[in-house]
């Protein structure tokens, strides 16, 4: 069941093609979600909160690896995105490889694009894509003290 909501990048414009042709909002974000943990939850939640889908554009194991290093992701991309595809308030999840989730931002062509408040909406990749397409790009508070990376070195330190 959860593997349906793991699409390809064709799969997932005519989804969301379909779904704004009901007049549905489309949500957009992107991430790593190595670890999943309270602060990944509480943003996902905000951000389907904010439309009718919640797009999740999930990082491939290489590219975890480009950009946090050879030692992660700790979590295999098939495991990451089951557990992703899992939850009830994301609709549909596409693996992207790309250095930035511009290209996939500017195939799907969503409503609103979120990013964490630990970006800008002038730094977000994709936004002024968005934007000059009529989106909106916005930012969620994120919960304080929660980050994979520090997870990662309580359980270094501790264990």
């Amino acid at each position: 069941m959860t593997e349906s909501k793991i699409l390809s990048l064709t799969e997932a414009k005519q989804q969301i093609e379909q779904w704004q042709s009901e007049g549905k909002k489309i949500v957009f974000t992107n991430g790593c979600f190595d670890i999943v943990h309270l602060g990944h939850i509480d943003y996902l939640e905000k951000a389907r909160n904010l439309g009718d889908k919640l797009v999740l554009g999930l990082n491939t194991d290489a590219s975890v690896r480009r950009l946090k290093g050879e030692s992660r992701p700790v979590i295999n991309e098939y495991a990451r995105s089951r557990m992703m595809a899992a939850m009830s308030f994301i609709d549909a999840v596409i693996l992207f490889d790309e250095p930035t989730p511009k290209e996939l931002i500017e195939t799907l062509c969503p409503n609103i694009l979120v990013k964490g408040d630990d970006y800008t909406v002038e730094n977000i990749v994709g936004s002024d894509f968005v934007i000059a397409n009529g989106g909106e790009v916005k930012t969620i508070s994120l919960v304080k003290g929660y980050s994979t990376s520090s997870i990662i070195q309580k359980i270094k330190e501790n264990y």
